[in-house]
């Protein structure tokens, strides 16, 4: 700025000047007209990443950090380090008023750029090189690491660390955005609709080159998109999590949420693969040596269920499945999957609904109903890490005779990815059951035999697959089970008020029967305690509690969050946090005016 006085000129610097996205001007593409969506999707520095099963979700706590100091200055970065900037400069920065050309460059940026992408998946789940991707509770760090390493990637991240960094680099650039969570994806199917789930007749579930992934987490952002003629903001589908193609590694998006919905999967490049990744269904079958295989009478279920959000203006669970999906069975859910097929493969382009649909169901697996024999694992309550896994095994024979079947039971590990571990626990059963007769059976499975073998998302799958017989079926009743991570208890001890020192009270037990050992407790809180960080506490020996007083000085207004997370020789994936609410600033005399 230059300051004119008689026959004076001073220059000063007043800063640098950028020029953002401003979802708050009716005339900008990222527009939202809600002010408590706007606060929720561009203002809210904290935020809540979803992981589990369907029948157990769990939440996980995320800072974004998008208001940081430095972060705006790394976010740049980012589109400067872009093939796109490196390839033509002038080209790049004369798109980059367009949120749709923006949001395919940071998501390629995020885990697909070849050689400079913020992170890196850790391979075949090895994390001896790098933190495991679970211990993450910001975007922060992650940041600042690949800034200040030369743009090197991270290591690692997983499909919930790369959609909540991508969200802070979005919502730092001005575009709402938020992390959302599928249960039960279909990420790499070699057929388009169908997943095979392949299993032996002792119950394990075998490996293969396609695996629906337990849970899988993506982006969305607000905007009008010129490029399909929308004339209105809606939620686009961003996902970076690199999938392998016969044309590399890449990412899907923007696809618009409501085409995949409606089954116009023409509408984006990446529409069809969005489309089969939310509704394709596993066919399970049981090996029988040298390439040979039988189709399963069983009951599954469809891709993209508990399709969730955090909601705005609080940590509950927003359920966005019918943004996605129309419901199950409904006449519009079956006219999108029609125009869908039509559209993904052109065997179906004159064919009638009912070909297409008879060819759909050829694929799947006929019910246990079909046999006249239902079968269900039910769980009293979740169980917690250290607990045995009771399961109650519900039989009903449906027909008028006596049915009499042998069964192997098995329970193996089981990767958040689809990816099964070696199983830890066999059993069989014979069992017989006459005419309408119902049975429940026990099962439990030791802390001693799951313990050891479960990775760190403590999912394990239970299976229990009749054996073979010279005529007959062959029936399998499964079920994912999720072992819930030990609590961390995080008590404010007095009402904390700005720049004066107040405490925390973190507990933690140790329920096992034995040590756990190399603790470390880790401490985060921006706005609370500055920077994170980690304490020792070396072993904590078997049914003891550990209990240690923090102290820490507020220093920013606002709500936070005080996180803390233990990691051990057993796990990492313990965690708690408590809302801090600092208030608001106080106004200035003369603000409100008359």
């Amino acid at each position: 700025m230059c300051l004119v006085s008689c026959d004076h000129t001073n220059s000063q610097n007043l800063g640098d000047f950028y020029v953002l996205f401003n979802p708050w001007c009716s005339g900008d593409p990222v527009y939202l007209d809600s002010q408590a969506q706007r606060e929720e999707y561009v203002l809210n520095e904290h935020g809540i990443v979803f992981q589990g099963l369907p029948k157990h979700i769990i939440s996980h706590p995320w800072y974004f950090g998008q208001f940081q100091d430095d972060i705006l200055e790394i976010c740049l970065k980012i589109l400067d380090t872009s093939t796109n900037f490196l390839r033509d400069p002038g080209m790049d920065c004369s798109c980059r008023n367009d949120p749709v050309y923006i949001s395919r460059v940071v998501n390629n940026m995020i885990c697909c750029h070849k050689k400079k992408c913020i992170l890196k998946p850790p391979p075949s789940n090895n994390h001896l090189q790098g933190p495991n991707p679970l211990m993450w509770n910001g975007s922060v760090p992650i940041l600042r690491q690949w800034y200040h390493n030369k743009c090197k990637p991270v290591k690692y991240g997983h499909c919930g660390t790369f959609a909540a960094v991508m969200c802070t680099v979005m919502r730092c650039l001005g575009i709402p955005s938020r992390v959302v969570t599928g249960f039960y994806c279909s990420l790499n199917a070699v057929d388009t609709f169908i997943v095979q789930d392949v299993f032996d007749y002792a119950g394990r579930t075998l490996s293969g080159k396609e695996n629906i992934w337990r849970y899988h987490c993506w982006n969305e952002s607000w905007m009008a998109r010129k490029d399909i003629n929308q004339s209105g903001g809606d939620w686009q589908y961003l996902d970076p999590t690199p999938i392998e193609t016969t044309k590399g590694t890449v990412c899907s998006g923007p696809v618009w949420v409501n085409s995949i919905k409606d089954g116009d999967v023409d509408s984006d490049s990446d529409g069809s693969h969005v489309f089969c990744l939310l509704n394709a269904r596993s066919t399970a079958w049981v090996s029988q040596g040298r390439g040979k295989k039988t189709k399963l009478h069983c009951d599954s279920l469809p891709c993209g269920q508990c399709i969730s959000t955090k909601s705005v203006g609080s940590d509950l669970r927003e359920d966005v499945t019918n943004a996605y999906k129309h419901e199950l069975g409904s006449t519009q859910e079956k006219k999108a999957l029609y125009k869908a097929c039509r559209k993904i493969n052109s065997q179906y382009l004159n064919v009638p609904n009912s070909e297409i649909e008879k060819d759909v169901s050829s694929h799947r697996n006929r019910s246990l109903t079909d046999a006249e024999l239902t079968m269900k694992f039910k769980l009293a309550h979740c169980c917690r890490y250290g607990q045995d896994v009771q399961i109650s095994w519900v039989l009903e024979n449906l027909s008028d005779e006596i049915k009499d079947k042998k069964f192997n039971l098995c329970a193996q590990g089981m990767m958040y990815s689809g990816c099964p571990l070696d199983p830890f626990w066999k059993d069989n059963v014979h069992i017989t059951l006459g005419p309408k007769e119902a049975k429940t059976l026990l099962l439990n499975i030791p802390y001693d035999d799951y313990g050891p073998h479960l990775c760190d998302h403590n999912i394990m799958r239970v299976v229990a697959i009749s054996m073979q017989e010279c005529k007959g079926e062959v029936l399998m009743v499964e079920r994912d089970i999720l072992i819930d991570s030990l609590p961390i208890e995080i008590k404010i001890l007095e009402n904390p008020r700005l720049n004066i020192l107040c405490s925390a009270e973190v507990t933690f037990s140790n329920p096992l029967k034995e040590d756990l050992k190399n603790c470390v407790l880790n401490l985060e809180g921006y706005g609370l305690i500055g920077e994170p960080t980690a304490t020792e506490l070396g072993t904590l020996a078997a049914n003891h509690m550990a209990q240690t007083c923090v102290e820490f000085t507020p220093y920013r207004y606002g709500r936070h969050r005080f996180m803390a997370s233990i990691s051990c020789n057993k796990f990492c994936n313990c965690k708690g946090y408590a809302s801090v609410d600092m208030g608001k600033p106080p106004t200035t005399s003369g603000e409100g005016g008359a």
